[in-house]
Order: C-alpha cells, then structure tokens, then sequence
C-alpha cells in the first residue's frame, strides 16, 4: 500500500553491486565503480527515483579504517558518480561486526544486514513508502534486510550474487528479479514502473 507523498527509492548495496567486489576497500583510489552503473544511476534519478546507499562496513569494526577514512571513500565515490551525471542522495552505513573487531564498534546491532535497521532509518529520514522501493544487492543479506522491512528485492550477479542465487532459492526466497549487474537492475525497475 503506497503512502501518499512519499517518495519512493532504490536502496543499493554498495560493495558487489555499486562498485567492484574488493578484498577490502581502505582507500578511496581502491574504489571502482561496475561498468555503466553510474549511467544506471542517472537514468533512476531522472525518472524520479531517490537513490540511497546501505551498506555494512565492518572495515570499522575490524579497526581497518576508520569513519573519517570511509568518508574520504564515500567523497570518491559521490565524485565518481558526478562525472555521469549522478549521485546518492542518502548514505547509511553499518560500522559493527558481532564478533570481529574491537572496542565500541564490536556488538550486535539492529543496522547490520540483513537486519532492516539502515532501511528503517532511510525510510524515517527521507519520508520513503517502503512499498514502492526496491532493494538491489549481490547478496542474500541484502534483500533478507529490505524484506524485514517490507521491500522487494533484485539480485545482482555481480559480486557475490551468482552464487548467492541457489541459496535463496533454496530457502524458499527467490527476489523479484535475478539480473546480471546493476545496469540490468535499473533497465528492470524502469521497465516495471512504465508498465512494461
């Protein structure tokens, strides 16, 4: 049920889905973008979606960067996408691990995917109707966390998504889509929204 003027958004997972799979992305220069998804971006954002990043970043947590260093990688990658024409409009970020990692950061959290904390909060912040978002990821974490809170999801083949695919299925919990990146992923949402 769609609530009357909200906005309705692309929730992305950053890591796999937005930019290339990495061991660990510590540095602005080791961020890179999947090919066309900044294009993919530009043509959401121009047919009217809000375009919002949630992403776990136990990087923190393990005590590999620090806040001020992801904001340094987030500055990058709003650059990145600037040069197509695009940007987010929100990022959300998790810095916990349950386990791993030291100090404040080392708990469990309600915003750590596939928990729907970092959807919540967006949802609360940016005035989105949940039911006409869409989630996009490369893994089952992903759309486990946009479905808590009442978002389908699409799965990217990127990343980890291709092997990702039999373990949702297996549980019962195909997405609404299974596509090859996050070009495709757009192309799907842009066609649904028009009907097609």
């Amino acid at each position: 049920m769609s609530t009357p003027g909200a906005a309705r958004a692309v929730l992305l997972d950053r890591d796999g889905t937005l930019t290339v799979e990495g061991e660990w992305i510590t540095r602005r220069q080791d961020l890179v973008l999947v090919p066309g998804a900044a294009d993919a971006l530009a043509r959401l954002a121009a047919a009217g979606w809000k375009l919002v990043l949630v992403t776990n970043q136990s990087a923190i947590a393990r005590g590999l960067i620090t806040r001020a260093d992801l904001a340094e990688i987030h500055a990058e990658l709003q650059q990145q996408l600037g040069a197509h024409g695009a940007r987010l409009d929100a990022i959300y970020y998790c810095p916990h691990h349950p386990t791993e990692g030291h100090g404040e950061f080392t708990r469990e959290c309600e915003c750590r995917k596939p928990k729907p904390g970092l959807v919540l909060q967006a949802a609360r912040e940016l005035g989105l109707d949940l039911g006409a978002c869409w989630m996009v990821g490369d893994a089952a974490r992903d759309l486990e966390a946009g479905w808590a809170a009442g978002v389908p999801g699409i799965l990217v083949a990127t990343g980890k998504g291709a092997s990702e695919i039999g373990k949702l299925r297996a549980s019962g919990r195909a997405p609404a889509a299974f596509v090859a990146d996050l070009p495709a992923a757009a192309d799907w949402i842009l066609a649904r929204a028009q009907g097609k």
